[in-house]
This record gives structure tokens, sequence and C-alpha cells, in this order.
């Protein structure tokens, strides 16, 4: 699927509605380079489940988790993260069996220790506030 987001408003509404019918247990890979829309996507996420806090990018702790909504949103970022060794001490594996979504920034980065049916988002910045996003 491909779309075009002209805002982060809209950014957000894409994916609210894309989380609609996902199963727990789905991890998601986003991809994009500084600033093209992944952490505004997991909001839109978290909108869509039903979490009514506050979404931050965790580039620098790592991990949010959101709960209270449909099933738990993990939001990580592997930005900061140099080795391979870190994801086993932020319990990665844990969290990819703890039945709630998994929503990975810079997820391209240790593809190698993500299921293999996890699900590529790419946001691409076009113009302006202008995304294009892939599934």
């Amino acid at each position: 699927m491909r779309c075009i987001a002209s805002s982060p408003a809209e950014t957000r509404s894409l994916a609210a509605k894309f989380v609609g019918d996902l199963p727990a247990g789905t991890v998601l890979r986003l991809v994009g380079d500084l600033g093209a829309g992944k952490t505004e996507f997991v909001k839109g996420l978290a909108a869509g489940l039903g979490f009514e806090g506050e979404v931050t990018s965790p580039t620098f702790t790592i991990l949010h988790e959101h709960r209270g909504g449909r099933i738990p949103l993990f939001h990580m970022d592997f930005y900061r993260i140099r080795d391979e060794r870190e994801l086993d001490e932020i319990g990665l594996d844990e969290y990819l069996r703890a039945g709630g979504i998994c929503a990975i920034e810079w997820g391209d980065k240790f593809c190698n220790r993500l299921p293999v049916d996890s699900v590529e988002i790419r946001l691409e910045i076009i113009a302006g506030d202008r995304r294009e996003i892939v599934w």
C-alpha cells in the first residue's frame, strides 16, 4: 500500500486506520530519515489502539510502553543502539513475545533480530510536510 500524507495529522490518521485490524504480536519496522514522520506514525498507532496518553520519541530512552488501549503498544527506537547485545539488555525478545504491537523506529538496523513476518513501513519526505508512506 502506498499513501501520501500532506501533514502530521494525516500521517497520524493513516496510522490509526492501519492499526485497526492488526493482531497482537505484530512487529512494525519503521524506516525513514530523521524527520520522516516515524514518531508521528506511532502517535497514530497509539490513538488507533485507544491509548490516550502522550506519545513521544524514545530516542534517548530506547523504549516506551503505552498501555490502556485495545492491546499494548511497545514503541522502540534503535537509532542509538550500536551493538546487538544492547537489544538483550532492553529485553527485546520478551517484548516481541508480550502480546502487544511493537513499533520499532530504525527497525532496519537489526532486522536479523526481528520476526521474518514483521511489516516494514517506509516513510519518505517528499516536500515540506508531505510524506510518502509505503507498507
